[in-house]
């Protein structure tokens, strides 16, 4: 971490989407969808550790006001802990980029591993005034349940619990000693392309959701058959593709009406239903009312 920090290019400033899993213990996420690099910060004391993943594309580190970088690209980790000193986080995330953020007090941390102190090292009497950097690969079952993270669509009453039990299933497999039991359990994963693939599957749907192609075109156009594309797509996303597809055009929908630019009969042809009867009768599938009172609720 030597390189000295001298970038001249337009940054925008956002913020993470926050969920505490409970205390001293929460998730952070952010996805740049645009096409600039944007800026996140959070002021963290020199108490937590942060585990921080690259799910897609890369995110610069910044530290020490600017002077020192590290980057992080797609598909890997950095574990960071410095209790000698403050460590925000300060983060450039370029466009095109999502990172997901796991921060956890070392009380907190300690209590969870308090029978694996030989293992991981640095909580070892030696080390545990020590700081520590660790960079590291997003195994397979790792990137399930990030992308879960980030795809999250339940009902928002159980996102804490649901968040809650993907943080700790998450710090689980990045201490996990070995991966050979997912590779016994989920064999498809363990090819990188096949996971690449799948990843592409789910960026054709969404940007060519008012008229997707059906499953074997989907499957044509990545270069899997019909069963790896099902197989893996809900490995990864947790559902089926045209039901997360439904639950992404819903979402959006529900943006663009929030918005107020289009009619209801607009926002359905956008998301892709030729009529607004077929819209409607989605809509209410998905949320337990119509565009139009959704859109009143919200007067």
């Amino acid at each position: 971490m030597n390189k000295e920090f001298n970038t001249k290019k337009s940054v925008a400033k956002s913020s993470f989407e926050e969920t505490i899993v409970e205390d001293g213990f929460l998730i952070l996420m952010f996805k740049n969808d645009l096409s600039l690099t944007q800026s996140v910060a959070k002021d963290i004391n020199s108490t937590f550790l942060q585990f921080h993943f690259c799910v897609k594309g890369s995110t610069k580190f910044v530290f020490n006001q600017g002077h020192y970088t590290l980057d992080i690209h797609e598909e890997n980790s950095l574990l960071l802990y410095n209790p000698q000193r403050e460590l925000p986080i300060n983060l450039q995330v370029d466009p095109n980029s999502w990172i997901v953020s796991v921060v956890i007090s070392i009380k907190k941390f300690h209590s969870l591993f308090s029978q694996e102190a030989d293992y991981i090292t640095f909580l070892s009497a030696d080390n545990k005034d020590k700081k520590y950097y660790k960079d590291g690969v997003i195994s397979p079952s790792m990137a399930i349940v990030l992308n879960q993270l980030i795809n999250y669509n339940l009902n928002q009453s159980i996102k804490s619990l649901y968040f809650k039990g993907k943080a700790y299933e998450l710090l689980s497999l990045y201490f996990n000693r070995s991966e050979d039991a997912d590779v016994e359990q989920c064999p498809f994963l363990v090819d990188e392309t096949n996971v690449i693939k799948i990843r592409k599957a789910k960026d054709i749907i969404v940007s060519r959701m008012a008229e997707p192609p059906t499953l074997q075109e989907l499957a044509d156009e990545i270069g899997l058959s019909l069963k790896k594309l099902k197989e893996g797509f809900k490995q990864i996303y947790g559902d089926s593709v045209f039901s997360f597809l439904f639950d992404y055009k819903m979402e959006v929908a529900r943006k663009l009406l929030e918005s107020g630019n289009d009619n209801v009969n607009e926002v359905g042809h956008k998301v892709g239903y030729s009529t607004s009867s077929h819209f409607i009768a989605a809509f209410k599938k998905k949320y337990g009312t119509t565009p139009k009172k959704y859109v009143m609720s919200l007067s």
